[in-house]
């Protein structure tokens, strides 16, 4: 075997030197294509090997037949990516949930995972199949002014989701330390995954998921030993699964469920995480089995994260449900009242919880400096060592966390305030990641052959319209409640406006809804497989 596969590796090698560059239909858009950021580099992809028929990997066009080594080599990107679905964001989304609505919002919990999974394997689509990232594409699809707006939204994004993450992290840390460590060294303590990360890319990409999969069995043992003390009502979870229901009581509560689901930088992180694995995007047959291994890994995921997120809301709504403390229980004070209700056992519930949250804050955190790579290369084709890139994401961050922790670090309802507002600063920059993509996805020239349908067209535009109308019901709940006194009213309608009129542009932009505002981008050549040249 060894011999075969060293021979498909010299192979493959060969043809890499005689096809053209798998960017090279790119080249129109831009004149220095050549010196532009790449995702990874050539010697960092995970060659993929045809493991059943090693003779000739560089000839035909049939997809080869499912094999679980080449799955397994595929899997990956989809747990990366699905570290954005448990954030410390998410678990208070899923505990408030619980401890307010009972089990009844299982169901809408287990539907908006869905919906995400559509919005990611369509962001993984256009990774697989243009062999470029989301950020890189927008780069050349808009007008520099529109560019420079999407790439500070997206910035503004994944500095409120770090904030949120490192203060999770910050939480754990002083949780598992008996507070000893006060709030502004725990945020110290996690702004050094930077390093971490460093460390662990230079050993290669499959260390670095390694790693992931370790804290996401972290989270998955140490949310299901909770389930497992706590004793949820079995038949009450199978009903909130099966039976949708929705009340007045709870509507906030379920816009939160789902508004926690579509995170702006996971957009763009997945189509980046996908170009790790060597692919040709000018053989069909070839990334169509990519787009099939990556939606089985991808699916495997995505339930392993909603069945982590069902473990928490199934906690809280057994111990706190119908309860006082229901209304004001939150992540800074959560492992605290489970104490109280549940006790100890053979381990605290208490370290159980922080265990867990300390695991999802700091996986969370750094797949968002991940993340802020590809944002920043992409849109702004830095040329900059991976190192130095790390450094600056984290630093934009890390500086206004540290400033929250001090500032915020008075009461717990000063940070549940904060958390307030940066859920609404999430809710805000949802469209600018998901109008794009919907746009790119859709185009000829830009997909080829693997442009979406008319069919999946309509119903990518449903989710992403119900998501967003969704969020907007949150900011308008949010700023009727927030807003008070007459300036800040008038500075609040005035961003309105301009934030309206970019989402109509960005509309107007995508080939679903035809409109002369459209700004007609240079025209690529269709794209061609190797078998019809």
């Amino acid at each position: 075997m060894e011999n075969d596969v060293k021979v498909v590796d010299e192979k493959v090698e060969e043809a890499d030197r005689l096809l053209p560059h798998p960017q090279s239909h790119h080249h129109l858009t831009s004149s220095d294509d050549s010196e532009s950021e790449a995702a990874y580099e050539t010697n960092e992809k995970i060659l993929i090997v045809d493991f059943e028929s090693p003779d000739d990997p560089t000839t035909g066009d049939a997809a080869p037949p499912f094999s679980w080594r080449k799955l397994w080599l595929f899997t990956g990107p989809g747990f990366l990516m699905s570290i954005a679905f448990l954030d410390p964001g998410n678990l208070e989304g899923d505990l408030q949930a619980g401890a307010i609505a009972g089990y009844s919002l299982l169901w809408l919990l287990m539907w908006a995972t869905a919906m995400g999974l559509l919005i990611q394997m369509l962001s993984a689509r256009v990774g697989v199949a243009t062999g470029r990232h989301l950020a890189e594409l927008c780069r050349d699809e808009y007008p520099t002014w529109a560019r420079y707006v999407l790439w500070s939204m997206a910035e503004l994004a994944l500095i409120g989701a770090d904030i949120q993450e490192v203060i999770g992290s910050a939480i754990a840390i002083q949780i598992l330390s008996r507070g000893v460590l006060p709030l502004w060294a725990g945020v110290v303590i996690t702004a050094s995954d930077c390093f971490l990360f460093l460390f662990l890319e230079n050993y290669g990409v499959r260390k670095l998921e390694a790693v992931f999969a370790v804290l996401i069995a972290t989270m998955g043992l140490s949310f299901a030993w909770m389930f497992g003390e706590t004793k949820p009502n079995g038949k009450e979870l199978m009903i909130g699964i099966l039976l949708p229901r929705l009340s007045s009581k709870t509507i906030r509560q379920a816009v939160g469920v789902v508004g926690c689901v579509i995170m702006p930088h996971n957009v763009f992180l997945h189509s980046a995480l996908v170009q790790s694995r060597k692919i040709d995007p000018k053989r069909k047959s070839r990334v169509q089995e990519a787009l099939n291994y990556y939606l089985i890994e991808s699916s495997v995921a995505l339930f392993i994260s909603f069945m982590i997120n069902l473990f928490v809301t199934t906690v809280f709504a057994k111990g706190f449900y119908g309860t006082e403390k229901a209304n004001n229980i939150g992540l800074v004070n959560a492992g605290q009242y489970l104490q109280e209700k549940f006790g100890g056992g053979l381990l605290p519930i208490l370290y159980i919880w922080g265990i867990g949250l300390l695991a999802a804050g700091q996986s969370s955190t750094i797949t968002g400096t991940y993340a802020g790579q590809f944002i920043m290369g992409g849109f702004l084709n830095l040329r900059l060592k991976k190192w130095m890139r790390a450094v600056i994401t984290r630093s934009c961050a890390i500086v206004p966390t540290m400033i929250v922790a001090i500032v915020f670090n008075t009461s717990e309802a000063s940070l549940d305030v904060l958390n307030e507002w940066l859920n609404v600063l999430q809710s805000v920059q949802i469209p600018f990641a998901l109008l794009p993509l919907l746009t790119l996805v859709s185009k000829e020239e830009i997909m080829g052959d693997f442009k979406i349908g008319p069919i999946l067209q309509r119903i990518a535009w449903t989710v992403a319209a119900l998501v967003m109308i969704i969020n907007g019901y949150l900011l308008l709940d949010f700023f009727v409640s927030e807003v008070d006194g007459f300036m800040f009213g008038v500075t609040v309608c005035v961003w309105t406006t301009a934030y309206v009129a970019f989402i109509v542009y960005l509309i107007s932009h995508s080939n679903f809804f035809p409109s002369p505002w459209s700004s007609s981008s240079i025209e690529l050549p269709k794209r061609v497989s190797i078998s019809d040249s």
